[in-house]
């Protein structure tokens, strides 16, 4: 088989000249991971709320873990916003949207959590959070943890303010502080100006969150553990709400917030990731084994007349006897495998779909449940739905990583054969049977090397690792 030629990547999109009014908005960035830009965004979602604020939260790039800690810092739903694998039609209806109030209620403050450090993005250089900066034109909050550093930090807040020139700095958050000695330290070094050149206008500090150890999120192999499963989660958000009012000038950080310079699509005009919906009547799996799906694609389904039926196969139950598709997105089922495997109403159910050709697609983990079994971490294997010939374990684990574009290779659930997508693979399954099977897609990383084909499409029933993002 020739492989199609890879999708071009997404075209330059000019601003409008006449952007719509929206709330202000700021990007929670920071130099690099593991700064603590997930618990200082969390804490000003929480105090900004206890004002009576309506916060619209959003994150950068491929996650499906921050954004429902947002949802329960804020009582709002948030939104990704991919600068790499959004097509910037996209891109701008999602961000206007956020400032315009997306779920009917207006917003008072966007604000936004960014991914990995501020200039990181794809192997291509591209999709960092500055890029969506520069786009969207929300200041940046940069959160800097100090640890170990003095007059050094000043240095690396003067360093990040002028790499590039296309974006703007609310301020700084300093994190980690030690004391309060510590935090006067770095603050007296940027009064005093340490070199000829650095500029009068640098970032200001609006605050310093001490060190502290009550302030962390426990964590698994694909980053946080769910906000669903966290003990205690209403007191964490409460305590991170506390330490940023007592740390952070919040009123300031209001005031230096901007609206977005963009404006949305038409509705009429929205074209969808997927394309057409996969189906009229939509049963989609949502528990903490299926929690990985993008609330844009819903929506989009949604607003073009898709019935929605949500059902927990954690919780016994099958899809929807008279739905006409089923959407299987990731999660964890490896670390469920047995209750998975005792439901012989989602099994069943997803059998008796097939049979009656219903559009059948499963992501990742939901790919990994509709092959035949599942090696959990222990070695102990759990019967799947056995719709496609695939085996997959956990029990020697190996990262799989990274962007992709996509061609359709066969008609599916997602997309037209011949269809361009833009996805991401995130997962540690090692596949040891695959096939045999019509490969469902074509793929390339974001640097365009060609990794071959991936995934199954047997009938009506397709699936792969790929998470789907938008069309390319």
């Amino acid at each position: 088989m020739t492989a199609p030629d890879p999708p071009a990547p997404h075209p330059a999109h000019p601003h409008p000249a006449h952007p719509r009014p929206t709330a202000p908005g700021l990007i929670v960035a920071a130099p690099k991971s593991g700064s603590g830009k997930t618990v200082l965004t969390l804490g000003l979602m929480r105090a900004l709320t206890r004002r009576g604020l309506r916060v619209a939260p959003a994150k950068v790039g491929p996650d499906y873990i921050d954004p429902a800690f947002h949802a329960a810092a804020c009582g709002r739903a948030s939104v990704n916003l991919d600068p790499w694998a959004m097509r910037p039609a996209t891109l701008d209806r999602l961000a206007a949207e956020l400032g315009g109030g997306r779920d009917g209620t207006p917003s008072d403050i966007v604000l936004v959590e960014g991914v990995m450090g501020l200039f990181d993005g794809a192997a291509d250089g591209t999709g960092s959070t500055a890029d969506l900066a520069a786009r969207a034109g929300w200041p940046v909050l940069l959160t800097l943890d100090v640890t170990g550093q003095g007059a050094s930090a000043m240095a690396v807040i003067d360093g990040f303010a002028r790499y590039r020139a296309d974006i703007s700095f609310a301020g700084v958050v300093l994190n980690r502080v030690g004391s309060a000695r510590h935090r006067a330290l770095i603050e007296g070094a940027g009064a005093r100006g340490a070199a000829p050149g650095v500029p009068a206008d640098s970032p200001p500090i609006l605050g310093a969150l001490m060190r502290n150890e009550g302030l962390a999120l426990p964590a698994r192999h694909l980053g946080l553990v769910q906000a669903s499963e966290t003990a205690d989660l209403d007191t964490f958000l409460e305590r991170a709400a506390d330490a940023v009012e007592a740390g952070v000038d919040l009123d300031r950080l209001v005031d230096a917030a901007r609206p977005a310079h963009l404006a949305p699509s038409s509705p009429a005009s929205m074209d969808a990731a997927w394309g057409a919906p996969p189906g009229r009547r939509i049963a989609v799996a949502r528990d903490a084994a299926f929690a990985f799906v993008y609330p844009h694609l819903l929506a989009e389904w949604r607003a073009v007349g898709a019935e929605i039926l949500p059902f927990s196969p954690l919780d016994g139950q099958g899809p929807d006897a008279g739905a006409d598709a089923v959407y299987l997105p990731g999660g964890y089922p490896e670390l469920h495998g047995a209750r998975i495997a005792g439901n012989a109403a989602f099994l069943d159910g997803l059998r008796a779909a097939a049979g009656r050709g219903a559009a059948i697609f499963g992501e990742c983990g939901g790919y990994m449940v509709l092959g035949e079994r599942i090696v959990d971490g222990d070695g102990r294997g759990h019967a799947m739905a056995g719709l496609l010939p695939l085996v997959t374990s956990f029990a020697e684990r190996r990262l799989h990583l990274g962007y992709r574009r996509a061609a359709a290779l066969s008609p599916c659930a997602p997309a037209a054969a011949g269809a361009r997508l833009s996805g991401h693979e995130f997962h540690y399954a090692t596949t040891l049977h695959e096939g045999p099977g019509d490969p469902l897609f074509h793929l390339w990383d974001a640097g365009g090397a060609d990794l071959g084909t991936a995934g199954l499409a047997r009938g009506t029933v397709a699936g792969s690792f790929l998470h789907i993002v938008d069309r390319a």
